[in-house]
């Protein structure tokens, strides 16, 4: 009975196949919006995080100042020394490297090619704090660091740009401001950044080599502390900032003139608005698939005006009601389901195209894609229910006297 009614349904359905089609666009427009925004969204959550990971393991981040900005310490402050960096690696528990950032934006000349780019002066500490891996050549060796040696290790970008993306850097030579250092390190790429620049548009050279010969003078930017696994966050910034305060003879009363920037609790806070973010535009597409519920019942309505005199001759052969109503309910269901299908292909194809075209991962999740379509299914019960009820509880005679 069951199989009949279906086949009752669907040649019902067939009959009228442009009107069936434009009921459930409604449906379709729903469930591909809402599984596209939900897809995209969690693939634009995956990609903060993954960016904010790429700058280091368990990082926090220690600048000059209070405010702070993308891409840059904050203001009023006075800038750190390398024994600031040497001071936190040595007295602060749970401390796994600590390296001081110098930087400087500078043309480096290669050749007959030149490239914009920034030096970096630090330590070899720099490599397992900012979560570098070394591709080709060796870091810095001691007498290097101690002495300011004109040694540098390039980024793939600058590779790319001074040397081309094939040739062998190592032992070749460039000129960065007044010195000329050899390259004896090529770095593993990264890609782009939370904060969208080029990570690998980077040369780093010890930081006596960027103090001495570029800056000048002996401020050090940032200094990067990577906590050890397992460390307390917290009780590790709080170590620092009674360190640093103690170094920069604070008073009890006095505010900071630094900051502690714990980068988990970024990604932690981005990922959160992107999820936000995601749940509102899933939530305001959503109301397209209750357009698509209240057109289907429209059309239902129709169709057991239309059909009033079919469903007359069945209740007056002998058909029961409950018959009748599951003809009409599982007609919507129907409609309503393979609207849902429909969407969900085309939600797949839109979500890998906006996920190319925004560089963001396609993040595929059986579970939203189930819970669209067995909300379209839900509502092609809710919104055929009355139809189908009104269908069942039609009077024979008068259905039959129906013109």
């Amino acid at each position: 009975m069951l199989l009949n009614t279906l086949l009752l349904a669907l040649r019902a359905i067939r009959r009228n196949l442009m009107r069936s089609v434009l009921t459930t666009l409604g449906i379709v427009i729903g469930v591909a919006a809402v599984v596209t925004m939900v897809t995209v969204g969690n693939g634009a959550t995956k990609a903060v995080q993954t960016q904010i990971q790429s700058l280091g393991s368990n990082l926090l981040m220690v600048r000059p100042g209070q405010r702070m900005g993308p891409g840059g310490g904050g203001t009023g402050g006075p800038s750190f020394k390398l024994a600031d960096a040497t001071a936190i690696a040595t007295q602060i528990g749970g401390v796994a490297a600590v390296a001081p950032e110098v930087r400087a934006s500078v043309t480096v000349v290669a050749d007959n090619r030149n490239w914009s780019t920034t030096v970096t002066g630090s330590t070899n500490d720099y490599f397992p704090a900012g979560n570098w891996k070394i591709a080709a050549g060796r870091m810095f060796e001691q007498p290097e660091l101690d002495a300011g040696a004109a040694v540098c290790i390039i980024g793939q970008t600058v590779r790319r740009e001074l040397f081309g993306a094939t040739t062998d850097p190592l032992g070749r030579s460039v000129r960065i401001k007044q010195f000329t250092c050899a390259v004896i390190g090529l770095l593993a790429s990264k890609g782009q950044g939370a904060m969208g620049m080029d990570q690998d548009d980077i040369i780093i050279v010890p930081a006596n080599t960027a103090q001495r010969r570029l800056t000048g003078s002996t401020r050090v930017q940032t200094l990067l502390v990577s906590r050890q696994e397992g460390s307390d966050a917290e009780r590790v910034k709080a170590g620092i900032t009674e360190l640093l305060r103690e170094r920069r003879k604070l008073g009890p009363a006095d505010d900071d003139n630094f900051n502690v920037l714990d980068t988990q609790q970024v990604a932690d806070t981005l990922s959160g608005t992107t999820k936000l973010l995601t749940s509102l535009l899933g939530a305001v597409a959503a109301v397209s698939l209750l357009v698509g519920g209240i057109g289907i019942m429209n059309i239902m309505l129709v169709s057991v005006t239309e059909r009033t005199r079919e469903i007359g001759l069945r209740l007056a052969i002998g058909a029961m009601e409950r018959e009748v109503l599951a003809q009409f309910l599982i007609e919507s269901v129907v409609l309503a389901a393979l609207g849902g299908l429909v969407g969900l292909v085309l939600a797949t194809g839109a979500s890998i195209g906006i996920s190319a075209l925004l560089s963001v991962p396609y993040e595929f999740q059986l579970g939203i894609n189930l819970l669209a379509f067995g909300f379209s299914a839900a509502i092609g019960v809710v919104f055929g229910f009355v139809p189908a009820r009104r269908a069942a509880r039609l009077d024979p005679i008068e259905a039959l006297r129906h013109e």
